[in-house]
């Protein structure tokens, strides 16, 4: 463990999610589409190296490429890259006290590094990397990219190299797909299916049973085909001992405490249902639920009591604030009531919502450890001293 780590641990910070973020090494971060779930989650990563220290990876395996954008990097990929320390005070903000890095994954490659870590030898890797059949399966077998993302996250925590990693996952019912990929790898490559696959490149003399499955592939698919498929799953198959203990290694690593989920939300309603759905299957799995993150909240001061009754006020006397307004605004008494009572409701309107939004979160407050409010920006936030003021909102709370 670093010194800085030790340092950032041995300090509460001002704010719960700061204090979550400090006793943890992964961070995984989920959320229905479009509510701001990667640039919580690149926020929450370029805070942590800003204010806490230690060597912070924003490891985003969601396809949108997004976060290079807004980490002001022109392009990064499967091996991390730093983000330069100049870039944050360039932002106006101070020299960070620890490192900010990022990757974005790469399925070919991890598959690649992967084949020729659970290989038993250079030669069965090479006869797999080279196979016809590799390109297609490896990019298109089911949960490929999910398992090689558990199993790249898995490889960067066992490094050492970072002291905090924040993944960036897709939408939250793929996201659930990432969670359990390394069991159903494991239970794939422990199945009868799989030597069911492998035996064309073993021996012909087959099984009664599966003789008319071999029959049907012959008359469709054709001999060679089908022996293709049986070398390449025979090769696949002598790196099975491998794959299982490792996909249960990553299930380990996902259940452990120093691991942990954030939802990110917004308080509109499909999003909220997503989240509520997301964090019933996260308690149904055995995940630990950190932080609920409510993003792009109404501000609290449209619950108080004296902003309503100058909206009331003002509506009540519009016809007469309008008398007396229209000739400096050289316009028709009518027309400025009207502008007034419409600027009136607008508020109570406005305060309507924010009453919506207090219950949902008294209701949603009840799900995590830390619930951190984060408020609309009037601008979108597309580079790295917006991800700062985020992260400073995000660290505030509570």
């Amino acid at each position: 463990m670093t010194a800085p780590l030790q340092d950032r641990r041995a300090r509460a910070g001002a704010g719960r999610l700061e204090v979550l973020l400090a006793a943890k090494e992964i961070v995984i971060t989920c959320g229905s589409g479009g509510v701001g779930k990667t640039t919580t989650a690149a926020a929450a990563a370029a805070m942590a190296a800003h204010r806490q220290g230690g060597r912070v990876l924003v490891l985003t395996v969601d396809p949108a490429k997004r976060l290079a954008t807004a980490l002001g990097l022109e392009g990064f990929g499967n091996e991390a890259t730093r983000v330069p320390d100049s870039a944050f005070r360039r932002r106006g903000g101070a020299q960070p006290r620890g490192e900010l890095w990022a990757a974005m994954l790469d399925t070919k490659q991890s598959w690649d590094q992967l084949v020729r870590r659970h290989a038993p030898d250079a030669r069965t890797a090479e006869q797999i990397l080279t196979n016809k059949l590799y390109a297609n399966i490896s990019g298109r077998f089911v949960q490929s990219h999910e398992y090689i993302a558990m199993e790249r996250l898995y490889e960067l925590h066992q490094s050492g190299r970072y002291d905090l990693i924040v993944v960036d996952t897709p939408p939250t019912r793929n996201a659930l797909d990432f969670l359990e990929a390394p069991s159903r790898m494991a239970d794939f490559f422990s199945s009868r299916f799989l030597k069911l696959l492998a035996a064309p490149s073993r021996n012909r003399l087959v099984s009664a049973a599966s003789r008319p499955f071999y029959s049907v592939a012959d008359r469709v698919l054709g001999s060679q085909f089908l022996s293709d498929i049986g070398e390449f799953f025979t090769l696949f198959e002598r790196m099975g001992p491998g794959f299982v203990q490792r996909a249960r290694a990553v299930e380990r690593v996902l259940h452990d405490r120093r691991t942990t989920f954030l939802v990110v939300t917004t308080l509109e309603a499909a999003p909220v249902h997503e989240a509520e759905y997301f964090v019933t299957s996260l308690d149904r799995m055995g995940f630990h639920l950190g932080a609920l993150v409510l993003n792009k909240a109404l501000p609290p001061w449209l619950l108080a009591e004296a902003p309503a009754r100058l909206a009331d006020s003002l509506r009540e006397s519009a016809g007469d604030t309008a008398t007396r307004l229209a000739p400096a605004l050289e316009a028709e008494s009518a027309q400025v009531q009207r502008v007034l009572c419409e600027v009136a409701d607008a508020f109570l309107n406005y305060q309507l919502v924010a009453q919506r939004e207090a219950e949902q979160k008294a209701e949603l407050s009840a799900h995590a450890e830390v619930l951190v409010t984060v408020p609309a920006f009037d601008q979108d936030i597309h580079d790295l001293a917006g991800l700062l003021r985020l992260g400073e909102a995000l660290f505030a709370d509570g």
